[in-house]
């Protein structure tokens, strides 16, 4: 019994059955218990340290699945031959790693939220019931590994009679966000080409070549969208935009530039285009402009879009259209591979989108946001010429353009200890480059209107802007 006198620290936090199981098996790695030795019961064990029989069954049971112990018919437990393992002597630390506390704010403008609070749940909940209820127990399988078939079937009739996407079922790629398929898209080219993105753009998006050791130039952005000529003067064989409502800025690509930028791509067989067009639903100033991969007509648009704004962030279904030639390079590369969306999820979006309750969302939807669009901007318009609002013709975002000597990181501190959150333009430009005037990203589709009334007023007073005379007057 001598070499199991443990000490054992019964006010410890530490249960006592762990306490006791790393004892032995420190015991047993450090030597001082010989293979092959026989421990004592649970009953004598249990005796000799004064501590019940369920906490050395619950050690010794542990010991026993990772090997340190074997247990023998009629004769007790035996230790096991263990290799040295250096860390298994290493002190543990009890302590839980902590994330670092969130901060909290009143009025969050953040350009990522959506309303919540008017999402259909129980129109929701109706159609998991009746995707589960029909108890179809293929949807415990795997299933095709670019989606299921059902759900690329809708995506692509929704495509067409929305956006004006001309594609095939077989040529969607199901996934598990744009931050997951991306990195896949870009394995489909030769590690020789590389790639040209929006500057200010999308900031994930930089890290993704950047993580996959890619080639990968900012190019500059203006009120017509990306510069092609800058584009073509880079030397880059594939393009990264968002023609539809350009991230940050607000910019749509204006016609002339979708005429150059798909020329740019059919001037060699390399050159492609990726259309990110992740809140098209969203336009309120005039019909939706159609996706750039409804005018391609030479297979060089690369189509990525995503439920995020349309239904919910945390759904987490993306999905790739790409042209038959990357399809099937596609399916040699990725042959093994299957749908990272859970089939039932994906089953759930079908029904939703083929019973109608999708569409019937997007224009309830599409209302709200314009509501909340037109309030905001009321909110800002007596702070005019001051502040002025570019990018409120689509998605759920506008940029304010600030009369003010401070810069924009001074702006965003000064909101958040009035706790409100907004977004500095430079956040998003890999150059840092400074701009004449500050400029300041504000989303409002997570806040209500008196919330986005109150915001933007508590948001002027921190940044001690008043009302001009000439828009009191109006």
């Amino acid at each position: 019994m001598d070499m199991l006198m443990f000490q054992l620290q019964k006010q410890s936090t530490i249960p006592l059955y762990k306490q006791l199981y790393r004892e032995i098996r420190t015991a047993i790695t450090a030597g001082k218990i010989a293979v092959d030795t026989k421990l004592p019961s649970k009953r004598k064990l249990a005796d000799y340290l004064q501590i019940s029989q369920t906490t050395v069954e619950l050690a010794y049971s542990q010991l026993v699945a990772e090997g340190f112990i074997e247990p023998r018919p009629r004769k007790g437990f035996f230790t096991m031959p263990v290799e040295e393992l250096a860390y298994l002597d290493l002190p543990q630390e009890e302590t839980a790693i902590r994330d670092v506390p969130k901060p909290t704010y009143v009025y969050d403008f953040n350009p990522a939220r959506i309303d919540t609070r008017s999402f259909p749940f129980p129109t929701w909940r109706k159609t998991a019931r009746e995707v589960i209820d029909e108890e179809n127990h293929e949807l415990l399988l795997a299933g095709h590994p670019q989606g299921d078939e059902s759900l690329r079937a809708e995506i692509a009739r929704y495509l067409y009679q929305s956006r004006g996407v001309v594609c095939e079922p077989e040529q969607i790629i199901v996934g598990s966000g744009t931050e997951q398929l991306m990195p896949l898209l870009i394995r489909l080219f030769d590690k020789n080409l590389s790639f040209g993105f929006e500057n200010p753009g999308y900031a994930l998006t930089h890290s993704i070549f950047e993580h996959d050791d890619r080639q990968a130039f900012p190019i500059a952005v203006d009120e017509d969208g990306i510069e092609v000529q800058e584009l073509d003067k880079t030397g880059v064989d594939i393009a990264y935009v968002t023609p539809s409502h350009q991230f940050p800025t607000g910019s749509i690509l204006s016609a002339t530039r979708r005429a150059q930028l798909l020329n740019w791509a059919a001037a060699s067989p390399e050159r492609y285009i990726i259309e990110d067009d992740y809140d098209s639903e969203f336009r309120y100033t005039s019909q939706p402009i159609p996706a750039l991969q409804s005018m391609d007509v030479g297979g060089r648009v690369i189509y990525v879009s995503t439920f995020s704004k349309s239904i919910m962030p945390s759904l987490r279904i993306a999905y790739l259209v790409l042209p038959p030639r990357l399809l099937n390079a596609y399916r040699k590369t990725f042959l093994h591979y299957t749908s990272t969306v859970p089939r039932i999820d994906q089953q759930i979006v079908a029904t939703f989108m083929q019973k109608g309750h999708f569409s019937r969302h997007l224009n309830r939807m599409r209302k709200l946001y314009r509501k909340k669009l037109e309030c905001l901007m009321q909110a800002l318009d007596p702070y005019q010429p001051l502040v002025t609002v570019s990018g409120e013709q689509a998605g759920m975002h506008v940029v304010l353009t600030i009369d003010t000597e401070r810069t924009e990181q001074n702006l965003v501190s000064l909101a958040s200890d009035a706790g409100i959150r907004v977004f500095a333009m430079q956040n998003y430009d890999l150059l840092k480059q400074k701009s004449t005037s500050p400029k300041i990203v504000l989303g409002f589709g997570g806040l209500d209107e008196n919330e986005i009334q109150q915001g933007i007023g508590q948001l002027m007073a921190c940044w001690n802007i008043t009302k001009t005379s000439s828009s009191a007057k109006r």
